[in-house]
């Protein structure tokens, strides 16, 4: 009754719109609509588990990436160079297919929908995430390191206590941005069998033949997901930038 009550008014002023709509389909006030709902909504537990393990795997690589970068040697500069345009110039869904049919040709080892879908989109990811840290760290200013060196700190704690957490402040709106985009790139991952929003919403339009009604759902799922985490990420800016004062 509860869910009547909350989604009721919504689907009552959706059903006055076109004819054209059926929004019966998934009206939480009937049973069939509500399964149809509740089997969409299974979608979200994989969407958002895919993201969020790509997005953290992606940052890791993507700094260590970035750090050749920042070398004065050439030929680092060059490997991060050469990492990132090449990973970059691929389409993600191009890279989904790759590793998912063309990588166990290669090495023999066949992965899950789940991980194939991860490594593509974490690989995919890390060479943006690179350059956000590239930038990030580049400006900070050069008396830190200066700072840290007189307190007889080496590279790496350096980067670990002095560098890196005042980057990740600079470019903490930036990896917001990667996360509400790894969000929207899951739904690539649906084309080699992964069971995430758009695939369950695909295998429901196949049921109903209601593509509209469905697919409309879809839309403000990941609207109510992009939100959540954008309003996320403000929040954590917020707290950080408090941090400072």
């Amino acid at each position: 009754m509860k869910r009547i009550a909350i989604f009721a008014p919504l689907f009552l002023l959706l059903s006055g719109c076109s004819g054209n709509w059926g929004w019966y389909v998934v009206d939480p006030t009937t049973t069939n609509g509500w399964n149809n709902l509740r089997f969409m909504m299974t979608g979200a537990y994989y969407t958002i588990l895919l993201s969020v393990t790509a997005i953290t795997i992606s940052v890791i690589v993507g700094l260590l990436v970035a750090l050749p970068g920042l070398s004065e040697k050439r030929g680092w500069r060059a490997l991060n160079r050469g990492y990132v345009e090449v990973v970059r110039a691929v389409p993600i869904l191009v890279l989904i297919l790759w590793v998912y049919y063309g990588l166990p040709t290669l090495t023999g080892i066949t992965l899950s929908v789940f991980w194939a879908g991860v490594l593509a989109l974490a690989l995919s990811d890390s060479a943006f995430q690179a350059e956000i840290f590239r930038a990030g760290i580049q400006s900070i200013d050069k008396g830190q390191y200066e700072a840290a060196q007189s307190i007889s700190l080496n590279y790496r704690d350096t980067m670990r206590y002095v560098i890196l957490p005042q980057a990740i402040r600079r470019i903490l709106p930036a990896l917001g941005n990667q996360l509400v985009y790894m969000l929207k790139m899951s739904s690539l991952v649906s084309v080699i069998g992964m069971q995430e929003l758009t695939r369950k919403a695909n295998e429901l339009v196949v049921v109903e033949y209601r593509p509209l009604e469905i697919y409309t759902i879809l839309v403000l799922e990941y609207l109510v997901l992009i939100l959540i985490v954008s309003a996320g990420v403000r929040h954590l800016e917020r707290r950080m930038a408090g941090g400072d004062t």
